[in-house]
């Protein structure tokens, strides 16, 4: 008997993004992240464009590409609130935590997420994880900051590199590697009381509510609660 191939990364991005589209709300404001999943989403989006009157975009580079495909992209200034955000993690645990900000865009997707009623996460089966940290935690600082905010997190163990980028905000990312985060809330909590952070790329306090993950025997949902 023939067995079927394992399914490339590239392809569990496309099925988890296909998956999320039966989460858009019909005639709402949808709220599209950043990140190659995300890219998936959007290029899929273009199917039910007649569904979305207009998208609150958390980065430049998936605004360019949902204004290519015809959506109306507005500020986040000119809505209230967002029905449904649907973005990617570079990793995400059992409690729905989870790392963002590979992309660099972890500010903008924080407050996206911030004023939304249901956070999707899309990602492939390699994104789940017991414990967080095995992805470097990205850290969103003002340059001026950099120094000292890395001596900080080397003191919590962490091995640290400023990252050769500059966000859509104008400021720099440190990357810490090698934490094993094990209170995400509270690293959180801490970190984003240092003067000069912007942000720091832990979502848990405002975590997903529903995880779409891309496996081998297809996306599997998961919810919180």
């Amino acid at each position: 008997m023939t067995q079927s191939r394992p399914l490339s990364q590239s392809e569990l991005k496309r099925l988890v993004a296909r998956a999320a589209l039966d989460y858009v709300e019909s005639g709402a404001v949808l709220g599209v992240g950043t990140g190659s999943t995300v890219d998936q989403l959007i290029d899929q989006l273009s199917e039910i464009r007649d569904r979305i009157p207009a998208c609150v975009s958390s980065s430049e580079r998936s605004t360019k590409r949902l204004e290519a495909l015809g959506f109306k992209v507005l500020d986040m200034n000119e809505v209230d609130s967002i029905g449904v955000y649907i973005d990617g993690a570079d990793e995400i645990d059992g409690h729905f935590a989870m790392i963002k900000g590979g992309g660099g865009a972890l500010t903008r997707e924080k407050i996206v997420a911030s004023i939304s009623r249901r956070f999707v996460c899309i990602a492939d089966a390699s994104k789940k994880v017991d414990v967080l940290g095995r992805f470097p935690l990205p850290v969103e600082v003002i340059p001026m900051a950099a120094r000292e905010i890395k001596r900080r997190l080397e003191a919590l163990g962490a091995d640290v590199k400023l990252r050769d980028f500059v966000t859509d905000n104008g400021c720099s990312i440190l990357d810490a590697a090698g934490l094993e985060i094990r209170d995400p809330q509270g690293l959180e909590t801490e970190i984003n009381s240092w003067p000069g952070v912007v942000t720091v790329g832990l979502f848990a306090a405002r975590g997903a509510d529903v995880l779409l993950l891309g496996t081998s025997e297809g996306v599997k949902t998961f919810k919180r609660g």
